[in-house]
């Protein structure tokens, strides 16, 4: 009898040990083939810029709601304030809190990190940023003495604004970008949707 029951906790540990290796198996390979894909990465770059364009507000100022369907997570752009600042907190180390929601000056993050204070500003566009968001970051960076700063977008960043952000230690970062950065905080609890709109 007893050889039974040892037999048995024999078979279905191999079997949970067998389950457990093909899918961690199959969980490498998806995130290896996300890894390499760029065209995978600007897709979600791009979701991203939808997902976090909830609500709008019509040309009278009126929030509305975009007709969607309800399988797509609806936030808004201080949500992604916020699932920024926990992606970045996840790969830089330290603590990102995000400011005020209004008159911020310009300044969404402030990233405290070992060697000291760096600002963020984030956007969610579906189209290139210019110079000014960079000049925002840069001034505050100046009053505050920070030791760096970084501008990231769901889009990207016209030619001039990566010409206008050389030697100033800020960080452009593009959607493209922030999806590799946000696959790699993966391995972690990073954000979850709350409030009204999740």
């Amino acid at each position: 009898m007893e050889f039974i029951i040892a037999a048995q906790f024999l078979v279905i540990g191999g079997l949970v040990w067998y389950i457990k290796k093909r899918n961690d198996q199959e969980a490498n390979l998806i995130a290896k083939k996300i890894e390499s894909s760029i065209d995978l990465k600007r897709t979600m770059a791009m979701g991203l810029a939808y997902r976090f364009n909830f609500p709008t507000e019509n040309k009278d100022g009126e929030v509305i709601f975009k007709k969607t369907t309800n399988l797509f997570i609806k936030q808004s752009d201080f949500d992604f304030e916020e699932f920024v600042a926990e992606v970045m907190e996840k790969r830089f180390g330290g603590n990102a809190q995000t400011t005020v929601k209004v008159g911020d000056f310009g300044v969404d993050i402030e990233h405290f990190r070992e060697d000291g204070l760096y600002l963020g500003q984030v956007k969610v566009y579906n189209h290139d940023l210019d110079y000014t968001p960079i000049a925002l970051i840069h001034s505050n960076m100046m009053k505050q003495g920070a030791k760096g700063g970084y501008v990231i977008t769901t889009s990207d960043f016209t030619p001039s604004a990566r010409k206008y952000a050389e030697e100033l230690n800020i960080e452009l970062i593009n959607g493209v970008q922030f999806v590799s950065y946000w696959l790699e905080s993966m391995d972690s609890k990073v954000y979850e949707p709350t409030g009204e709109f999740a």
